[in-house]
């Protein structure tokens, strides 16, 4: 017998695991509807779709409403974090029937994004927390009495609108409790647009600085932002609470963010309050940044100056008349409040110090 001749078509080779290169290219989801995220739960996120505009007559463009589709994250998206606000991509079932889920296969381009970070816990992590994106106003809500105001909180507040890039509005509720002289004093300097509004009174002057914006409200428990949204949108339906009559702090009636669409155009987005609002990632140039008046005289300070100590070119700079000491001063405490450098003594007569997160 011949003995047989053995070529390559007799041997069977399997890749080992992992050899196999895994292609870059992703579908590039051409035919995905945009969607705009109002609200996130558990890895799940509701979104608003516009209907698209139909050929035909204006009945048959009339009949189509927007709908609200609930998607998952695509595995390719990773780790890539999705908040309220975001305008994404969506395939698969976008009917918005009860239980179907779509798929978000992409994050478009932010234009802002507002962050806080955790340094002001108890574990120190330093972490960047994403709070809302898209926003391009932040409307600071604080109680003139009931909860008392707290200024420190104000001014942190502050600092990440600057990082952000926001505008901001200084919204002053229960003004029938407290005069609110002294608290727009604090924040004239800085050029801050104020409203004070009262239990049961007008919002028009609210109204017309929310209409056609997208609006993010931010504040401590129990100021009022839940029932100012009820009232700015009747079909919100936002849980409302009391006040704590022994610990002067508000409870957390809103557990999550979610974006509420004006009647008269424009959206609002509601937060859970906050107890902190740590800065961790915003820089003293960001801070610097906001306060152009004064850029120019850091010039001669010492490297590495922080503008707060002794030393620092500034003190001569206002002193010589090129910027108002106000304004210095409104600097350094919004300064003071990202290092956390505030004379606790004071701020503890000013505001409840609270040891916990939302």
């Amino acid at each position: 017998m011949k003995k047989r001749e053995y070529d390559e078509d007799d041997v069977r080779v399997r890749p080992g695991k992992g050899s196999r290169p895994r292609t870059r290219l992703r579908p590039a989801h051409e035919d995905a509807v945009e969607g705009f995220v109002v609200a996130v739960d558990r890895g799940r996120y509701t979104t608003l779709v516009e209907p698209e505009r139909p050929k035909g007559s204006a009945q048959k463009r009339k009949q189509q409403q927007s709908r609200l589709v609930v998607a998952m994250k695509a595995r390719e998206l990773g780790r890539k974090g999705i908040v309220v606000g975001d305008r994404v991509a969506l395939v698969g079932d976008v009917s918005g029937r009860p239980d179907t889920l779509a798929r978000v296969v992409r994050v478009e381009p932010r234009t802002s994004m507002l962050r806080r970070s955790a340094d002001d816990t108890e574990d120190t992590d330093g972490i960047e927390r994403p709070v809302v994106a898209n926003a391009d106003q932040l409307v600071i809500v604080t109680a003139l009495a009931d909860p008392p105001p707290r200024p420190r909180m104000i001014d942190r507040i502050l600092v990440a609108a600057f990082d952000a890039e926001i505008d901001t509005l200084l919204c002053l509720t229960k003004s029938d409790l407290a005069p609110p002289d002294e608290l727009i004093g604090l924040y004239e300097p800085l050029g801050v647009p104020h409203v004070v509004v009262r239990k049961g009174g007008p919002l028009d002057e609210l109204r017309e600085h929310l209409n056609g914006r997208i609006s993010v409200m931010v504040g401590h428990s129990g100021v009022g932002k839940s029932t100012l949204v009820n009232a700015l949108v009747p079909d919100a339906n936002r849980a409302v609470a009391q006040v704590n009559a022994v610990t002067g702090r508000g409870r957390h009636t809103s557990t999550s963010a979610v974006a509420l669409e004006l009647p008269d155009g424009g959206w609002i987005i509601d937060t859970p309050g906050v107890r902190s609002f740590g800065l961790a990632h915003v820089s003293v140039e960001t801070v610097l940044a906001a306060f152009p008046d004064l850029v120019e005289g850091t010039v001669n300070c010492p490297k590495g100056c922080t503008h707060l100590g002794d030393g620092c070119a500034l003190d001569a700079w206002a002193a010589a008349g090129n910027a108002d000491p106000t304004r210095l001063e409104s600097l350094r405490r919004l300064l003071s409040s990202r290092e956390g450098t505030l004379d606790e003594s004071a701020a503890s007569r000013r505001e409840p110090v609270s040891d916990d997160t939302p």
